[in-house]
């Protein structure tokens, strides 16, 4: 039987995509995530709506709950169809178990002790799924520091060819590379650039299981990402990318200013100066307990001290690739930050493109959270274009 639900103001559509409950805006957002990356397969439209109907607004134990309820289900029927011999069925049901894992484990406490084997089930999921792809995808761990590494996914493209062209992708504040396959990998492959989808520090397993802190200075982990590349045989290491999500915005920008081996640069999601976008940020704020655990810190107050240097400002005049700046036009969490960053870019003579999102086409949701198709379309189809790579000249797999 369904929990009582407590009635509140009803679901509606705004400017930024469906609004599941007005009275509680960051489940809300966390809501239109899930949905948006159905339709990259990162679950089906019912079962978002069959989770949400069951949960009780508000709580975040019901939260849980229901999206556990349907990731089992969906871990458990792939795993029965690839026994049967249903392999892309269990494909399927896999990637949709990995997405509904990482929603499981979204807003539990950093110490609670569901949070790491909700994580593990989500990896699981995504490994099981990433043997069958073709070619098959590897499960990597990138030397770091002091004998840690960065996990990551290396997905190489069926049409990339024999030495490929390899998009960077990062997540940002609370985002990681379970869920970056449905933001940019997919449209990456898709387009003949192969993905590596990489935990840097302050993400994933990264922080989760090395207790690896987020940093400013980021060209030092896509430096090594770019390291662990160059000695591949079946990479184009001159056609090296970097794209970041949400406060990823700032750690592509960053690594693209400084890191001169890239090719190109995409901030999905503008972020000029994180110090002043937490400042007003209290403990009580819903992600306080994120971003003090993603930064090392024991308060706000203590995190926007250790944030001092996460801005751009000095950092964007040394870019000298390609960069592309996409924004929602409506996101929830502002639209302040992307003309500065594209008018300082452009003050500085960076080689700077901006997309604004809009209402009307949808997309326009923070990371396009609302339409994650169409920000991988505009994001990749530019990057192909930077890369010079003839689309119709490669072959399109059904999937």
């Amino acid at each position: 039987m369904s929990p009582s639900i407590p009635s509140g103001t009803p679901p509606r559509y705004e400017p930024f995509g469906w609004h599941q409950w007005p009275d509680h805006f960051f489940l809300s957002y966390q809501f239109r995530r899930a949905l948006g990356e159905t339709q990259e397969g990162g679950g089906s439209v019912s079962e978002c709506f069959q989770a949400a109907s069951r949960m009780v607004p508000g709580d975040l134990d019901s939260w849980h709950a229901e999206w556990l309820r349907v990731a089992d289900r969906n871990d458990r029927r792939g795993d029965e169809a690839e026994q049967a011999g249903h392999i892309r069925t269990a494909m399927n049901c896999w990637l949709r178990a990995a997405d509904c894992f990482r929603s499981a484990e979204f807003w539990l406490a950093p110490d609670d002790s569901r949070r790491l084997p909700t994580f593990d089930r989500c990896e699981a999921a995504s490994r099981k799924w990433l043997r069958y792809l073709d070619p098959p995808g590897e499960v990597v761990a990138i030397p770091y520091e002091d004998g840690k590494t960065l996990p990551a996914y290396f997905i190489k493209s069926k049409s990339g060819g024999i030495r490929q062209p390899v998009l960077i992708s990062l997540g940002g504040l609370d985002s990681f590379k379970d869920e970056l396959w449905f933001m940019t990998g997919h449209g990456a492959v898709q387009r003949g650039i192969a993905a590596l989808l990489v935990d840097g520090p302050g993400q994933g397993g990264a922080l989760r299981r090395q207790k690896i802190v987020t940093r400013c200075d980021y060209e030092v982990p896509v430096g090594r990402c770019i390291d662990w590349l160059e000695k591949r045989s079946d990479v184009d290491a001159a056609r090296i990318a970097v794209s970041g999500s949400s406060m990823g915005g700032y750690y592509s920008a960053r690594a693209g200013s400084r890191e001169q081996r890239l090719a190109a640069c995409i901030s999905h999601g503008a972020i000029w100066d994180i110090p002043k976008r937490w400042a007003d940020r209290g403990d009580d704020h819903p992600l306080a307990g994120h971003m003090k655990w993603v930064i090392g810190a024991r308060t706000m107050a203590e995190a926007v001290v250790l944030a001092r240097d996460f801005k751009l400002e000095g950092v964007l005049d040394s870019m000298r690739c390609p960069y592309l700046v996409i924004h929602g036009g409506h996101d929830v969490l502002g639209v302040e930050a992307v003309k500065t960053v594209y008018e300082y870019a452009r003050s500085k003579g960076v080689d700077v493109t901006l997309r604004l999102t809009d209402a009307e086409e949808t997309g326009a949701e923070h990371c396009q959270h609302d339409n994650p198709t169409l920000g991988q379309e505009l994001m990749i189809d530019w990057l192909a274009d930077v890369f010079k790579i003839d689309q119709r000249k490669l072959t399109f797999p059904a999937g």
